[in-house]
């Protein structure tokens, strides 16, 4: 029987465990990077490791998150990353140079390899043939210290494009739109997406990107293209050639379900507030005042995106209602932008051009104003990412995005009377690594520089017999971590201080939540309740770390997304699963609970019972632990097994 592409990578780095659907696999990886928004936490946790060393093949410490420096923290932060990486035998990508997934695609991204990233949208590079994973940082570090990535194998689906694009007005964000309008937020969970089918020749590796990376937003384990010339042309212009094999599936290779998608039938789509996946026709929405404009981020900030943008911008002006933001996703794309008068035309047209950074995207400048209208070619929409609560924040792509800012409303750019010049892949690229620091051989005489506010990371004890506390909160479906911990200006400079971050812990949800978290620790802490897709979005381990730090020792919810799942096992809280949704329904905030079997029933059969003490009931719940998350539960998370390993 023929194989997959997913089947083909993961065989060739497989270090023990089974290649099948469900079953435990542990993998060699190639690529570990980090971003600064998670990477203080993981460079930290690799030195409580105390590895001298990196020992994957390659580690990147890039800074793109928290580049907005009103105070000594970031700053602090940027010093710690480059002493850190340089101590460690990393690269680090200094502030301005761009956007980790963009870089990565740019001067790393090889097909056939298996990356890790510390950002849930690690996925950007299966748009070049790779297999890239967002996990925590605390993942992250151990597989820098030398441990294999081990994870339950995913179904493997195949989405079998076929057709072509109507371009230049219908854009590879309208595909991975139209996909989440099918599938929705949870639609990818456990799941692996490979593309195949005839309509993969039509989008070049940017575009192939665009999808991988918002593939993210479906809830996948990651999304991966073929290998073909289309990638070999992406590397040539970056003159990495040589990184170049021909990746594709057997024509008898075998999938979990195959999604049919022709390309031709895709047309303007638009994500409304405030999920990815509440999609509709930009032409539903015609008319609607738009108040502000976002372009780029690491979803649609290629060089062909932003050229596309620029001619279109050209000669016109964003309309008088309009506040237009630009952000290149990577110094090489914006310096080849500068070099042709591209980015001179986008700020004659009146678009204030930010750095090449993530910046509004995780709400680090860029705010709308209060109840304000904002269309993003970004990847998320989450009720108050954007610094602002009341916001209302639609995604589309960039080509949309551009007329809209023209327009001053929403409008199907098929209808807005505006030609737009279909833009051909790049033949070459400004290639100027000067703020890409490479690693040194000798790192006997680095001295890591840490600022006052970069804290020592957290350790939780080992798992109780039993557990018994309090319900803090009760929650709904598809809450984020932005809900758990938010992030933007005033809270991502405090990632490296965990009691002091730990003060924002649900404050968009419940400001008394850290208060009353801290009151329950000495009566034996906290358990939260959420119901489906808990922890959805960002990676960001501090909505685990900070929980954790606040004495949560428990949540039970209907289902969970993948990497907070593996975040809270990674730092000792239990993630337990309902047997009956019913049993949802009888609990209460502030009820007070029991486990009396919690560290038996982790070794054991993993049905936990669940005393009720306030309503006097009881009932049952369970966990899916494999035998190594098993190991790290009861020894009080990763950081504590890693170290009597």
């Amino acid at each position: 029987m023929g194989k997959n592409i997913v089947q083909k990578i993961f065989e060739a780095h497989k270090v023990a465990g089974d290649v099948d659907a469900g079953k435990t696999i542990s993998l060699r990886v190639d690529h570990v990077y980090t971003q600064d928004a998670t990477g203080t936490m993981a460079w930290l946790e690799f030195e409580a490791i105390g590895i001298d060393r990196v020992k994957v093949p390659l580690a990147v410490s890039y800074v793109d998150h928290n580049t907005l420096q009103s105070n000594f923290m970031n700053a602090d932060d940027h010093l710690f990353l480059q002493t850190a990486a340089q101590k460690f035998g990393a690269y680090f990508s200094r502030p301005g140079n761009g956007i980790s997934h963009q870089i990565h695609l740019e001067r790393f991204g090889a097909p056939g390899k298996i990356a890790l990233g510390t950002d849930s949208h690690t996925p950007t590079g299966g748009g070049i043939g790779m297999i890239a994973i967002g996990v925590g940082g605390l993942e992250a570090a151990t597989v820098m210290a030398g441990a294999p990535f081990e994870m339950t194998m995913p179904k493997i689906v195949q989405i079998k494009l076929t057709g072509k694009l109507n371009r230049p007005y219908v854009t590879a964000m309208d595909v991975i739109l139209t996909i989440l309008k099918k599938l929705t937020v949870k639609g990818g969970v456990g799941k692996i997406f490979e593309y195949g089918g005839s309509g993969v020749a039509d989008l070049n590796v940017t575009e192939r990107a665009t999808i991988t990376n918002m593939g993210a937003e479906l809830g996948a384990t990651t999304s991966i293209f073929p290998s073909d010339e289309r990638t070999l042309a992406h590397l040539k212009v970056q003159k990495r050639e040589a990184d170049w094999i021909e990746l594709k599936a057997d024509a008898d290779a075998q999938y979990d379900e195959v999604i049919e998608l022709d390309l031709s039938s895709v047309e303007p789509m638009i994500a409304q507030p405030h999920m990815p996946d509440k999609v509709v026709a930009i032409r539903e929405l015609a008319g609607k005042k738009v108040n502000q404009v976002c372009i780029g981020s690491c979803t649609n900030s290629s060089y062909q995106a932003m050229k596309t943008v620029a001619l279109i911008l050209k000669g016109k002006s964003v309309a008088d209602s309009v506040n237009l933001l630009i952000n290149p996703g990577s110094k090489q794309v914006y310096e080849k932008l500068s070099r042709e008068g591209l980015a001179a035309d986008m700020i004659a047209a009146g678009a204030r051009m930010m750095e090449a950074s993530c910046g509004p995207c995780i709400g680090m400048g860029g705010a709308p104003g209060s109840g304000q209208v904002s269309v993003r070619s970004y990847n998320r929409n989450f009720e108050g990412r954007s610094g602002t609560k009341d916001a209302q924040v639609y995604l589309a792509g960039p080509v949309a995005c551009a007329i809209m800012a023209l327009k001053g409303e929403m409008i199907d750019p098929r209808d807005a009377g505006i030609n737009v010049e279909e833009v051909a892949e790049p033949l070459d690229a400004v290639i100027n690594d000067n703020m890409l620091i490479k690693p040194l051989s000798d790192t006997g005489s680095i001295k890591i520089i840490k600022g006052p506010n970069i804290k020592d990371v957290p350790v939780k004890q080992a798992l109780a017999k039993e557990i018994e506390a309090e319900v803090l909160l009760k929650l709904g479906s598809n809450i984020t971590t932005d809900d758990i911990m938010p992030a933007g200006s005033k809270v991502l400079p405090f990632r490296s201080n965990i009691p002091a971050i730990s003060e924002f812990v649900f404050e968009n949800i419940d400001k008394t939540f850290s208060r009353r978290a801290q009151e329950a620790i000495p009566k034996g802490g906290g358990i939260i309740v959420g119901a489906e897709n808990y922890g959805q979005g960002s990676s960001r381990e501090h909505a685990a770390i900070a929980p954790m730090y606040l004495g949560v020792q428990a949540v039970i919810a209907l289902s969970f997304a993948r990497i907070h799942r593996a975040n809270l096992i990674n730092f000792g809280i239990l993630p337990l699963l309902f047997k009956s949704e019913a049993d949802y329904e009888k609990i209460s905030q502030a009820d007070r609970l029991a486990i009396r079997n919690a560290s038996d029933a982790v070794s054991g059969d993993q049905v936990f019972k669940i005393e009720n003490l306030t309503k006097k009931i009881s009932f049952e719940v369970v966990s899916n632990l494999n035998e190594r998350e098993k190991k790290l539960i009861l020894s009080g998370g990763l950081l504590p097994y890693t170290r009597r390993s």
